[in-house]
């Protein structure tokens, strides 16, 4: 069973795990492998135990706990494996909120649990008074297939250098928000 939560400082640990795994492996032959090595999961926990504490208005941090039932004290055999974040959009013109972050360890891809994340921040951007969602992909990402799946429309595209390697990305956009709500509803309700 995978459920759906707003993140807890406790979580950091495992976010920055799965981003670098993530990282790793989305990225291999895309990123030089010296910046993809040298991902620093406890520094990235740092970063995601800041934006879970981050009382800006409309940023939030989910994550996908896979396993028995979540309660707080984590029990045995609950495990986080994928996360989302976001909030207002962080520059202005495409997107009024902006999913900044959305992964998802391969084990547990083609469970539903990404739709499920998707629709957690689209639900939340909506609820601090966002009318559209955007989001940026690097452009070679072989998951990008998922944000077109879930009615995302390529908006635009800019060169960005991540670790020192020019690479294009992709904006992805829901306008209305509403058209990513009722991408990511649960199959009864479409």
């Amino acid at each position: 069973m995978i459920s759906i939560r707003r993140a807890r400082p406790a979580d950091a640990p495992a976010i920055g795990e799965i981003h670098a795994a993530v990282w790793r492996s989305a990225y291999a032959g895309i990123l030089p492998d010296g910046y993809l090595a040298a991902l620093s999961a406890p520094r990235l926990a740092g970063f995601y135990q800041r934006a879970i504490l981050d009382r800006r208005e409309g940023h939030a941090v989910f994550v996908a706990v896979a396993g028995g039932q979540d309660w707080p004290g984590r029990p045995m055999g609950s495990t986080v494996v994928g996360f989302a974040s976001g909030g207002r959009a962080r520059r202005a013109g495409l997107a009024d909120g902006e999913v900044e972050t959305l992964y998802l360890l391969e084990d547990w891809r083609e469970r539903g649990a990404g739709r499920r994340l998707m629709r957690a921040m689209g639900a939340h951007l909506r609820a601090v008074g966002c009318r559209s969602a955007m989001l940026w992909v690097l452009a070679d990402n072989p998951t990008r297939w998922f944000y077109r799946h879930l009615g995302g429309k390529e908006a635009a595209r800019e060169t960005i250098r991540v670790g020192g390697q020019a690479v294009e990305q992709a904006a992805y956009v829901w306008d209305p928000i509403e058209a990513l709500l009722a991408a990511t509803a649960p199959a009864g309700e479409r």
